[in-house]
């Protein structure tokens, strides 16, 4: 039987001790990178400066440390988009992408208006505000605290928080396939054990629009690839200037 076991909360309150300051860095370090080591070096010191002075809130910081260049070169450089925008959704909103239009939404917005507008979106949006407020550091959300979501969320939380345990380093994303198609999504046995699913035999149907020829018209193209291929024909396409329509899974 598998269990949630909900994260500690982590808030700067009035009057903290610097101790409990170095606690809620700690906090959004691990968070937001993923349970990825910090070095020294890779401090983010003047953000934390800003913090400790009230001049920005937790909610600044985990900004800061979303936009910085250490996020970046962890969870886009060398990840495919899909795992990028469900490692955001994991990191900022502490939750999995709920469908494929969360997901496609994302994507627009990285390519109409680039990373930093992205990592904005989830920062700024309603959801992260009723959910931590400013000064509480975010962390995964069991199934008793995403009112009105579906129950297919905590399962999807939980595999994208057990699959990557120990950091978030893997580079293709767990839930394409799932959100894609609009499947529910099983709890695997932790690695080693038994009953792991996968949705290696599936082939998805992808549409994709591009602007072509002198006169900048539109055209829409539909590609039909195997699981295995899915992430790296995602990134042709985003390198090639098209945009993602949809994705179904072929009947």
């Amino acid at each position: 039987m598998a269990l949630w076991i909900e994260a500690e909360s982590f808030e700067l309150r009035p009057n903290a001790t610097e101790d409990d300051l170095q606690s809620v860095i700690r906090a959004a370090y691990r968070q937001v990178l993923g349970n990825a080591h910090v070095m020294d070096s890779q401090r983010l010191t003047s953000a934390e400066s800003q913090l400790r002075n009230s001049d920005i809130t937790v909610r600044g910081f985990v900004r800061a440390i979303a936009q910085s260049d250490l996020y970046r070169s962890l969870f886009f450089d060398n990840s495919s988009p899909y795992r990028f925008i469900e490692l955001n959704f994991k990191h900022l909103l502490g939750r999995a992408p709920q469908d494929q239009a969360e997901i496609s939404e994302h994507v627009q917005i990285y390519n109409t208006q680039g990373y930093e507008a992205d990592i904005n979106s989830y920062i700024d949006s309603d959801e992260y505000v009723a959910s931590f407020g400013e000064n509480i550091v975010p962390s995964a959300r069991g199934n008793r605290t995403q009112t009105g979501f579906k129950n297919i969320d905590f399962n999807r939380t939980f595999a994208l928080i057990r699959g990557y345990a120990t950091s978030d380093a893997g580079k293709s994303a767990k839930l394409i396939s799932d959100v894609a198609s609009n499947l529910p999504t099983k709890i695997a046995a932790p690695a080693g054990g038994s009953g792991a699913y996968n949705n290696t035999g599936k082939r998805f149907r992808i549409t994709i629009t591009k602007a072509s020829g002198p006169r900048v018209t539109q055209s829409t193209t539909t590609f039909e690839v195997g699981y295995a291929q899915l992430s790296q024909k995602i990134q042709n396409i985003h390198k090639t200037g098209g945009k993602i329509l949809s994705i179904a899974e072929v009947a």
